[in-house]
């Protein structure tokens, strides 16, 4: 996707944010309502037996992200499918990553650190509380955004499950080496 290509011909892809495991992701302008969102682009892959398992992810993913209205957490406004893939349209949030942040600055306050680790705490709280309980299995600094007013976003819901009793899949070893619990 390049600059100026337009997603179902209302949103403009202004640039390219960054890329995951699974997805790219880019601003996009809503020509209509003139207001910048984050396009998630799930890229389908060409394997026919990989496209069904990866594409079932992605729709999980978005299903638990609809659902969820909490402040630290952003919001899925549209979902557009195309030939290529699909596109999750959601919450641009101004500002940087904590990974960036600490690679930049080196250490941040104590003060800080604690206002974000209360924060992050009410979102796992609120996660842990849904019915079924979500959880949340790649927190790392590159996948909490500081927005510009100072306060954290938790992103990146591509690895989250939903409890399920007595599943095992809700134990297997998912996330990022050195931060997944």
């Amino acid at each position: 996707m390049e600059k100026g290509n337009l997603i179902q011909g209302k949103y403009e892809v202004l640039e390219f944010l960054g890329q995951g495991g699974m997805s790219k992701v880019y601003l996009v302008l809503d020509l209509k309502l003139e207001k910048k969102w984050a396009a998630k682009e799930i890229v389908r892959p060409q394997n026919d037996r990989e496209e069904h398992i990866y594409m079932q992810s992605a729709m999980t993913e978005v299903a638990t992200m609809k659902r969820l209205d909490h402040p630290a957490l952003p919001r899925i406004v549209d979902v557009v499918e195309e030939r290529n893939g699909v596109y999750v349209i959601m919450d641009y949030i101004e500002g940087e990553s904590l990974e960036s942040m600490l690679k930049r600055e080196g250490h941040l306050k104590i003060e800080t650190v604690l206002k974000w680790a209360k924060e992050l705490c009410e979102v796992l709280d609120y996660l842990h509380r849904q019915e079924p309980p979500i959880i949340y299995r790649d927190m790392k600094p590159g996948n909490i955004m500081v927005s510009r007013n100072g306060s954290i976003k938790l992103i990146d819901f591509g690895s989250v499950r939903e409890y399920k009793g007595q599943s095992k899949e809700d134990t297997v070893c998912l996330g990022t080496r050195g931060y997944a619990a």
